[in-house]
């Protein structure tokens, strides 16, 4: 019954989602959330220093910031799929699923320099993808560079998904020298005009690059997983396992843009997990990034999947799992 009502496109359902995500963040607004310090907050990145110097310290700001971000990027992700159409349904599931995947780590509801970066990784996918049938050079990828390493001068580990914009032109291209030159060169560019500006202010260059050492290479405060989020984990994990397995037994039958967004969908996925296990900084902030490809994947399961009483029953699921999340996380 529950998934059968989130899957209208009715404005209804647009009202619901806005509660949902007013609900579960009505805790961080009450109580503001607190984490463990992280070289991130310490030794921030140049633009994620100057948006903490903006703020003035103050968490009011920080959690109407934050909340109204999250906001855009569920707007964003479902206009991703409503333009590229690669599930094949208008739904704003995609959403849904995107507010509460955030919610299973309710003290990473406040600010934090990965969920500006997410809308700068997210807009670079969506001119990756705009690159598809365009004749001659696509200038789309030097934009989609610049973009990913503007959100690296937030949070420093977005830097390794400028991958994904080569990634986007194997995917879409026939291998055009030129173009990989200019998405290198748009990666390259957001840093030559920082440092250009630091050397014009007269501050310290090696300074900034230490500062970008520490974000990249700096292990983060250990995070405690309570039982209840270890809980959810496995149960999220084998969700997202199946909703894999069933786009990969499915993606043959879908038109050839739509398989090429699944694709570079799955490689953000496999990006994001590389990070979280390889790099030492990386953290569970990355729900915020992982959640994007993940919220697409689960749309597609719950949109596809023939039977009736199973999906209802794991879509109900979800959300206990993240009411119970904020009722320990509230105690």
């Amino acid at each position: 019954m529950l998934l059968r009502i989130f899957k209208g496109t009715g404005p209804g359902v647009i009202i619901l989602i806005i509660i949902t995500l007013i609900c579960i963040w009505m805790n961080t607004f009450i109580h503001g959330s607190i984490y463990a310090a992280s070289v991130y907050e310490n030794n921030p990145m140049p633009l994620y220093g100057l948006l903490k110097n903006l703020i003035h310290g103050s968490r009011t700001l920080e959690v109407i910031l934050t909340f109204s971000i999250v906001s855009l990027m569920s707007f964003v992700i479902v206009n991703f799929n409503t333009n590229g159409f690669f599930i094949s349904e208008r739904t704003f599931l995609p959403a849904l699923f995107y507010v509460l995947l955030g919610g299973l780590f309710p003290d990473h509801q406040l600010m934090s320099p990965v969920i500006p970066a997410s809308v700068f990784l997210i807009f670079a996918m969506i001119r990756i993808m705009d690159a598809y049938h365009i004749n001659g050079t696509a200038y789309n990828y030097f934009d989609a560079g610049i973009l990913i390493s503007t959100g690296s001068l937030f949070y420093a580990n977005l830097i390794w998904f400028g991958i994904l914009v080569i990634i986007g032109i194997a995917l879409l291209r026939t291998g055009n020298l030129k173009e990989i030159f200019i998405s290198i060169l748009g990666l390259f560019t957001p840093y030559i005009i920082t440092f250009g500006i630091y050397y014009v202010l007269g501050k310290d260059l090696r300074a900034l690059i230490s500062l970008l050492s520490d974000n990249l290479f700096t292990r983060p405060g250990h995070y405690h997983y309570t039982g209840m989020t270890i809980v959810a984990l496995i149960f999220f994990s084998g969700l997202v396992l199946a909703s894999i397995v069933q786009l990969f037994n499915k993606i043959n039958t879908k038109k050839v843009k739509s398989r090429k967004t699944y694709s570079l969908l799955l490689w953000t996925f496999l990006i994001s997990l590389i990070v979280f296990l390889t790099v030492p900084s990386a953290s569970v902030e990355l729900i915020w990034i992982i959640a994007i490809p993940v919220s697409y994947f689960l749309t597609h399961y719950f949109l596809t999947v023939k039977r009736k009483l199973v999906p209802e029953l794991l879509f109900s699921l979800i959300f206990v799992f993240v009411v119970l999340i904020q009722l320990w996380h509230s105690k």
